[in-house]
């Protein structure tokens, strides 16, 4: 009898996985509590610094746009150093970048900072630690047990951002009784991000050695070429449209319209969070009955509905609501989109894919935010969700026309 295989999101401790990759995993969680309070402090931050909502969306595009570039960088001379090394001085980074945030109050220096430092104003990790993080897991556990690897790294960093998100309420909670003012407290929660950079490089000490690899193999792309060409175009219009609603933008505009406090931006970010998660092992099921394509397309359109909904509703009520419905169904496409790009290709084309198809998404995405912290000075509030809701509905039909006659490996396309 075939012995059952084990599900995805179990890490059998075997000769399969190298033990140190519980450093790493205790890492992205420590990362994953800044990202999440970050993300709904840092437009609060500004505007309490005088900043208007153009400067905002700034921040925002040229922090995703540092992390684009990092992501390249890591890329083209990754493979030159020690992986340890660049990890330890991701860390230092992280530290340096939650120092000078906690200090600086001129726009100049927080662009600089912003753009060579480790803040994520979304939900997912778009930071120098990524690429690195991946390929060190990679090296760590061999077949399923390095599937079930990936699985538990994305669940722990969408978890523990979703944790982070409440802290965001910390800083009202001090300048009530602490007697200081909520820019000070705010402040501080930059200086916990420095300190959980530290205790992040100090978990990176642990993991042992490895050299650097300069050698390493490169199949350029050949008959996929066409098709992965075509999804990078489609994957940056999605990506445009998501760099329009980061998190940051979002708590933004849910302060600007309904003025929500930071304490209960946090509370809806948690549980948009906890949803956004725990919708990523409902993807394996609903793409084995319906086809990864499928999935990517019928769960991405009703979600940009509620989006575009959320804009009109009159109640704060009725808005969140929306909004809890669409990360719970928004995400879906996150990991069938990966699985369809490898399933389409040949395998030696599958590393030169992927790359091919995150680079323009990641450049695409730090073009948006300014645009929409312009749209949100001017006043035109639901702007950015409709925006956003119908260009990922254009994408999704137009990836949908452009593939669904082409099979993926394994099954129904």
């Amino acid at each position: 009898m075939t012995p059952a295989r084990a599900p995805v999101s179990s890490l059998p401790p075997s000769a399969d996985v190298d033990h140190s990759v519980w450093l790493l995993l205790a890492a992205r969680s420590l990362r994953g509590l800044c990202d999440g309070f970050v993300a709904v402090l840092l437009p609060a931050y500004l505007l309490s610094l005088g900043f208007g909502k153009l400067t905002v969306g700034l921040i925002g595009t040229v922090t995703l746009l540092g992390s684009a570039v990092a992501t390249i960088a890591v890329g083209l001379l990754g493979s030159h150093y020690p992986q340890r090394a660049l990890l330890l001085f991701a860390a230092a980074l992280m530290a340096a970048t939650g120092v000078a945030f906690g200090f600086l109050s001129s726009l100049w220096p927080l662009l600089v900072v912003a753009f060579v430092g480790t803040l994520n104003p979304g939900s997912g990790d778009v930071s120098l630690f990524l690429p690195l993080e991946h390929a060190r897991l990679a090296e760590s556990a061999k077949g399923d047990a390095r599937t079930a690897l990936f699985a538990r790294y994305s669940l722990v960093g969408g978890f523990s951002a979703a944790l982070g998100a409440l802290l965001a309420g910390l800083p009202d909670w001090i300048a009530a009784h602490a007697g200081v003012s909520a820019l000070f407290a705010m402040r501080a929660m930059f200086i916990v991000y420095a300190v959980t950079g530290l205790m992040v490089f100090l978990l990176y000490l642990r993991l042992p050695k490895r050299e650097a690899h300069t050698t390493a193999a490169r199949t350029p792309l050949g008959p996929s070429r066409g098709i992965v060409t075509r999804l990078a175009m489609l994957f940056s219009v999605d990506a445009f449209a998501g760099g329009l609603l980061v998190n940051s933008l979002l708590t933004l505009w849910l302060i600007q319209r309904f003025g929500l406090s930071l304490a209960a931006a946090g509370q809806f970010f948690f549980w948009s969070g906890l949803l956004s998660a725990g919708s990523q092992l409902a993807a394996v099921p609903i793409a084995r009955r319906i086809g990864l394509l499928n999935t990517m397309v019928f769960t991405h359109i009703p979600s940009s509905v509620c989006l575009i909904a959320a804009a009109f509703t009159p109640t704060l009520s009725l808005t969140l609501v929306l909004l809890l419905v669409r990360s719970a169904l928004s995400q879906l496409d996150v990991p069938t989109r990966s699985a369809y790009v490898m399933a389409v290709v040949t395998p030696p084309e599958r590393p030169a894919a992927a790359s091919f198809t995150a680079v323009p998404r990641s450049l695409a995405a730090a073009v948006a935010p300014t645009i929409a912290g312009g749209l949100l000075g001017a006043g035109w509030l639901g702007a950015p969700l409709i925006a956003c809701g119908a260009l990922k509905i254009a994408y999704d039909l137009a990836v949908l026309a452009s593939f669904r006659h082409i099979k993926a490996d394994g099954g129904p396309s």
